[in-house]
């Protein structure tokens, strides 16, 4: 069933990390690669979990004001590691953590991103809308095969999700009104966000966003305008 009241939709914007990429396998086998022989002992799926957490909590004290300079995102998750890894007594390079850190660049495109993309793309304007650094989705990208009309990201709005200004940096450049933007994202806040200020919504359940044993929140919403599986059944439901 496509979602009636599409015809006035222009583009659709993308959050990256979880979303349209798996960063928890990626990760998680750069950890056990660089350390695990060290620390066979060690959970590096949980560890995953905690050092996103870790991101989540570092990104909201990050946020900048007009008077400070702009914290990127690498250096966010750099710092959030180094806190871990004295936290667990875990010793690792700084080469090795700069490596390591790396792995947030090197996701890979959950199976039905790229042809689902594909789809969406004959009809829409497809663009990022994500916190991490210009440099790391432009990499992620390209790595991932993952097409866009554009990449916007929190650094050029100088506010990370969820603050207003980054949706209307992004309207802004994209020369639509919010109302012919949908914002598609398996991560409520984000889109709830995007819907306060009159963007349409998708939310995309990812139930491997943490792993197969990871808690996710992938129950469906009515207050969103879809609900899908994946990118698929997004592009089905928009008529593609």
């Amino acid at each position: 069933m496509t979602i009636q009241g599409n015809a006035d939709l222009r583009a659709l914007l993308f959050d990256v990390q979880g979303t349209t990429v798996d960063f928890h396998s990626v990760v998680t086998a750069a950890a056990r690669r660089i350390a695990g022989a060290r620390y066979p002992d060690v959970d590096w799926a949980g560890f995953t979990d905690r050092w996103r957490a870790e991101y989540f909590t570092a990104l909201k004290a990050a946020t900048p004001r007009r008077d400070t300079a702009w914290v990127t995102v690498h250096s966010v998750y750099r710092h959030a590691l180094d806190r871990l890894l004295a936290e667990d007594g875990l010793a690792l390079t700084p080469d090795e953590r700069d490596e390591l850190t790396l792995s947030w660049r090197r996701m890979v495109a959950w199976p039905d991103t790229v042809v689902g993309l594909g789809r969406l793309g004959t009809r829409f304007t497809l663009a990022t809308l994500s916190n991490a650094d210009v440099a790391a989705v432009v990499d992620i990208s390209k790595r991932a095969g993952l097409l866009w009309d554009a990449v916007f990201t929190a650094e050029m709005a100088g506010a990370f999700k969820p603050d207003p200004a980054i949706y209307a940096m992004a309207a802004r450049y994209l020369g639509f009104a919010p109302a012919e933007i949908m914002m598609v994202a398996s991560h409520k806040y984000d889109i709830r966000a995007a819907g306060a200020l009159g963007f349409r919504t998708a939310f995309v359940a990812r139930p491997l966003e943490f792993g197969p044993d990871g808690a996710v929140d992938v129950s469906y919403e009515d207050d969103f305008d879809i609900n899908a599986r994946d990118f698929l059944d997004l592009a089905g439901q928009l008529g593609c």
